[in-house]
């Protein structure tokens, strides 16, 4: 049995983003320029603000150094999407494969947002999700949903649809209204560097992890062998299908062998440090599955 793994080996090193980020053009608190600071203060690399169904020019705005990624946040009239990548809002339709369609035309990526949002859990339905196609991945933390109704973590609607044979990333992102929503979960992407072209294919190809707090300094993986070192780990949890825990590992490196059991369509990595700080990798799928 052999993982297919997202992670690539190269001269890359790690970029710090945020893709959910809102500003007074929608319904946050902070102006553009000012949110960009925000998060130019905490040490991101890249920043998408997701206004409402608008598209905030970045243009106009002083980066600090940043990649500054257009984009906005799809809200009316159904579940939320992120639109990463857009120079122009899209005609809104209440179907969202018709959303999901439109921006895949326009060579997009489409995130589908705090699915467990919501007093009852169900911003987004899971059976929508298992019936639309087209996504990228799914926000399995969203920072503002620790404040708000539900529940920020996602990572149970994750492990459905990966058990179901659907190949889609995790994302961890802010969702700021408030400067205190910042810097709760982001996207650590291995790149060549940070230029818009070279952070997306990363996105695109699963090349990166959701971090909370801790920074996994290595992932390697060979026939079905994963290797995992982090220095702010103290405990890895290895899941499988429908969100089993397959193993646990102490310590702040992990040496995995793949054992023959059923059913491993895909395993995932998660890494606790101290207090509330995690880390989540993406899925190694299992070849053939």
């Amino acid at each position: 049995m052999k993982l297919i793994s997202p992670y690539r080996q190269g001269p890359f090193k790690q970029y710090k983003g945020n893709l959910h980020t809102h500003t007074t053009n929608s319904d946050g608190l902070l102006p553009p320029q000012k949110a960009v600071d925000l998060y130019a203060g905490l040490g991101y690399h890249f920043l998408m603000l997701s206004d409402h169904d608008l598209v905030t020019d970045t243009r106009v705005l002083d980066p600090h150094g940043m990649t500054l990624i257009p984009g906005y946040e799809i809200t009316a009239e159904g579940s939320h999407i992120l639109h990463v990548k857009a120079d122009r809002t899209l005609p809104i339709d209440a179907d969202r494969q018709v959303m999901l369609d439109a921006i895949n035309a326009a060579n997009g990526l489409a995130i589908m947002n705090h699915p467990n949002w919501g007093e009852d859990f169900t911003h987004c339905e899971q059976a929508e999700l298992e019936a639309l196609d087209g996504y990228l991945g799914i926000e399995i933390y969203n920072g503002v949903s620790e404040r708000a109704e539900g529940a920020a973590l996602a990572t149970e609607r994750w492990d459905m649809l990966l058990s179901r044979g659907r190949r889609v990333w995790g994302f961890g992102n802010d969702d700021t209204h408030l400067a205190e929503d910042s810097g709760i979960t982001w996207n650590m992407v291995f790149a060549e560097d940070a230029a818009e072209a070279s952070l997306l294919e990363s996105m695109r190809l699963g090349n990166f992890y959701v971090s909370t707090g801790i920074v996994i300094d290595s992932i390697r993986a060979e026939g079905n062998r994963i290797e995992i070192e982090s220095h702010g780990t103290q405990c890895f949890r290895v899941v499988r299908d429908h969100g089993m825990i397959l193993a646990t590992v102490e310590g702040p490196v992990l040496r995995f062998e793949a054992p023959d059991v059923w059913p491993l369509s895909y395993l995932r990595v998660e890494c606790y440090g101290a207090g509330t700080r995690m880390a989540w990798t993406q899925p190694f799928f299992a070849d053939g599955a």
